[in-house]
């Protein structure tokens, strides 16, 4: 590990291992020492088929929005394994990590939000407020969220979901995170989304759970923080989306810590 602001602290990063890398290496960029402990597992989704017959009809939707860069990655790839993307099929994403992941598949001129990054953003952008008549294809992963496909129904679009991927809690056991925690080896976590901290909780059991909800979390939206607390975790701190961001409020979080 070398010196910088997180120097020498054990950071658990839970989020899905396929987009874990980039967070860990800025962790460890500014010192600190990355623990990978992912709480949410993305698989195939249970049916292939429904999304396929979405997918060979792309040509009759206006607009493609894609929710979360898993979406993006899983969308494209079931995508580019079967057909060309239309000409003409505008492209939206909920926040910069979506469009990010969208650019290096190619994509150009992706509508989105600047700053928060969540569906309301998204929604709230000139581009989607008069969607009468337009049909709208959500690629999401299986029991998504509802709001964003209820909101532009609302707005005249015709709403289908290409669910791509789904979300399972890993078979590992968490409590082999006990000794390092208990010498003082773990000193933040980093959570992105209410069901990966629930899982957490769930593969920790009552002691791993009384070591978490004493440990400074770190989540990028206000919801999150909603779930943390109803959890009862002592020290919430909101990051905003984005992995720099969230390095950034670790740092600033323990150069107040002595």
């Amino acid at each position: 590990m070398s010196a910088g602001p997180l120097s020498g602290r054990g950071i658990v990063i839970t989020r899905p291992r396929e987009h874990a890398l980039a967070l860990a290496e800025r962790i460890r960029s500014a010192g600190g020492d990355p623990i990978l402990f992912p709480t949410i597992e993305i698989l195939p989704p249970e049916r292939e088929d429904a999304v396929s017959r979405i997918i060979a009809r792309l040509e009759g939707y206006q607009l493609a929005i894609f929710v979360s860069p898993t979406a993006a990655l899983r969308g494209h790839a079931l995508v580019s394994g079967s057909r060309s993307w239309p000409e003409g099929l505008r492209v939206a994403a909920v926040g910069a990590g979506t469009a990010k992941a969208l650019a290096e598949r190619g994509f150009r001129d992706v509508i989105s939000p600047e700053g928060e990054a969540d569906s309301e953003a998204l929604a709230a952008l000139a581009e989607l407020r008069e969607l009468h008549g337009c049909a709208v294809v959500i690629f999401r992963g299986q029991g998504g969220r509802e709001w964003l496909g209820h909101e532009l129904e609302a707005r005249g679009a015709r709403v289908e979901y290409a669910e791509c991927y789904r979300r399972a809690r890993p078979g590992a056991d968490a409590r082999g995170l006990l000794p390092r925690w208990q010498t003082g080896g773990i000193e933040a976590v980093s959570i992105t989304s209410a069901e990966g901290l629930a899982n957490f909780f769930a593969m920790l059991g009552p002691t791993g759970g009384r070591y978490l909800r004493a440990t400074p979390v770190f989540v990028p939206h206000r919801r999150i923080e909603a779930a943390a607390r109803g959890h009862d975790v002592r020290e919430i701190i909101v990051t905003g989306r984005g992995d720099e961001r969230t390095v950034a409020e670790m740092a600033a979080f323990f150069a107040g810590v002595v």
